[in-house]
């Protein structure tokens, strides 16, 4: 076993070295063996930028959903600060999310309203919405995910949070009443 570490380390240093002392190994770019530091910088500060995307979508889904402005970064999204940057925002954003202000009495509400599945007409999801509703509270929510039923749990509480700001819970009078809310 203890062979076994010290072989290992010679060997790789000295493919490390036998590629350096022949001057460039085979697919290795130019950058790298360049003597401009500028290059060699250039280089290692790219990241595809296909992760990031991701990242900076599912963070401004979040909060779109939560009724939060944008996140910006002036950085361009093939550079490490931009991919630590949307990786950061995007932990806090769902951390965030996955605690409504309001939670336990939207999981009490719930009880007594429906699955959050439930596609009945007029009432769709867990916490019943009409149509109207699901237009006045999540317009871009129902035009890109559809009724209420295809959202996940999370979503349609905040959407009921966005109602529960300017309307208090009196959308949901007896299930509310019964959860101690009203």
């Amino acid at each position: 076993m203890d062979d076994k570490r010290v072989l290992l380390p010679l060997a790789l240093a000295a493919v490390i070295v036998g590629g350096t002392a022949s001057g460039l190994s085979a697919g290795t770019p130019r950058a790298i063996h360049s003597s401009n530091p500028l290059a060699l910088r250039a280089t290692a500060r790219h990241v595809s930028p296909r992760l990031t995307r991701r990242l900076r979508a599912a963070t401004w889904r979040w909060e779109a959903v939560m009724g939060h402005r944008r996140s910006r970064l002036a950085a361009p999204l093939d550079t490490r600060k931009a991919l630590r940057y949307w990786r950061h925002r995007a932990r806090s954003v769902h951390r965030l999310a996955g605690r409504p202000p309001h939670r336990r009495g939207w999981l009490c509400i719930h009880r007594y309203e429906g699955s959050w599945h439930d596609s009945g007409d007029p009432y769709w999801g867990g916490l019943q919405m009409d149509r109207g509703f699901m237009r006045a509270y999540a317009p871009r929510l129902l035009l890109r995910r559809g009724w209420a039923n295809h959202w996940t749990p999370l979503e349609q509480m905040w959407v009921a949070e966005h109602a529960q700001r300017g309307r208090g819970f009196t959308p949901w009078p007896n299930s509310a009443r019964f959860c101690g809310l009203l």
